[in-house]
């Protein structure tokens, strides 16, 4: 395990912290935020995937080329991040390609937000979103322990079989709708049954998905409201545009697969409720998961016509949302200008350095 205080030890000897990521998921936006905020930025590209961050040359002042995306945990990368004296920004990718194992044993490097709660994302983990979701006080679906048990509307979340980084969703309303539709997502080569034996089975909450987007200060003591936005996803979504006349006429398989993102927003009556659950769920999460939330994170929820607010989904890292940085107005209510949580992470790493606290925001 990669000590607290190592990692203390390392940054304790930068002079000019410069900002490191994985080519992927939030990389372009968690740099333009570094730039924004005056920092040298490094991203470690996969050949054939590092096409945009030379094209967009602003935000990236080196880019490195691997043969695959967890060769950054690579000694000699490892070496050349401490040299530039970088502090490793986390996404959903970073988990995916480096493993929470490498992260928590053998990445020797700074990163920003807290590493052990990586694993927590995991519905299956014993102290994973369940437990601080229920610990935090927050309404999330019913969890079926087995499919015998579905009774009415579920969603059943698995990972896909060939894309790691990537959930398959499909829904169903019986055991033996369950049994149907997890075999024909098996013989499309979609999912497999290992992946099956850890799924997910939660209530279908109906209503108003938005995505609430949070910033965890420790250098500020606050949590601040970054925005909400809501995913684009295909095919499903295309799908249910359609009148349901040609929807009855058309055999085919619907996924979730996010593509893309849209703005959103909430009624002003709503916004003490939203902002009461981000602190419901950081002060949570520093009393199950000391040192808690440092920085980004993201209440999935669904808003019910009862304006009930069910979360059914945590991220616990950048949450991948790069529409934020023109479209939120909740920033320009607390800063006075419109931005996103790739400049929000380049300020705070900003002022711990100014404070010499950068030992405040690692792990």
């Amino acid at each position: 395990m990669i000590s607290q205080s190592s990692m203390v030890d390392v940054v304790a000897k930068y002079d000019r912290p410069s900002i490191a990521v994985l080519g992927s998921h939030s990389a372009l936006e968690i740099m333009d935020g570094a730039k924004d905020e005056g920092f040298r930025t490094i991203a470690y590209c996969q050949r054939g995937r590092h096409l945009p961050y030379q094209r967009f040359s602003r935000i990236a002042d080196d880019i490195i080329i691997l043969d695959k995306f967890s060769d950054m945990a690579a000694k000699e990368h490892q070496q050349h991040m401490r040299t530039e004296e970088s502090i490793v920004v986390p996404h959903r990718s970073l988990a995916v390609y480096l493993g929470y194992d490498i992260l928590e044993n053998d990445f020797a490097l700074p990163i920003f937000g807290n590493r052990r709660l990586f694993r927590a994302e995991e519905r299956g983990e014993e102290r994973g979103q369940y437990f601080m979701l229920k610990s935090a006080g927050l309404r999330l679906p019913r969890i079926y322990e087995k499919p015998q048990d579905i009774d009415g509307p579920c969603i059943v979340k698995v990972q896909e079989k060939s894309r790691k980084l990537e959930r398959a969703f499909f829904i169903v309303s019986s055991p033996s709708d369950y049994t149907v539709k997890s075999q024909k997502m098996i013989d499309l080569g979609i999912i497999d049954n290992a992946g099956l034996e850890l799924a997910s089975i939660e209530e279908l909450a109906i209503g108003t998905y938005m995505n609430f987007n949070y910033f965890a200060s420790p250098i500020k003591d606050q949590v601040d409201f970054m925005g909400i936005e809501r995913r684009l996803q295909t095919n499903i979504m295309d799908f249910n545009a359609l009148p349901a006349s040609q929807q009855s006429q058309i055999d085919v398989e619907l996924q979730n697969i996010e593509v893309g993102h849209t703005p959103a927003s909430a009624r002003e009556s709503l916004l003490n409720t939203i902002l009461d659950m981000g602190d419901r769920f950081v002060e949570a999460a520093r009393r199950d998961h000391a040192p808690g939330i440092i920085g980004p994170f993201s209440l999935q929820s669904v808003i019910t016509k009862d304006l009930e607010m069910v979360v059914y989904d945590v991220s616990l890292r950048v949450p991948g949302n790069p529409i934020l940085a023109t479209t939120t107005p909740y920033t320009k209510y607390q800063y006075g200008e419109t931005f996103g949580v790739g400049r929000r992470i380049a300020m705070e790493i900003r002022w711990a350095a100014e404070q010499d606290r950068l030992a405040d925001i690692i792990t």
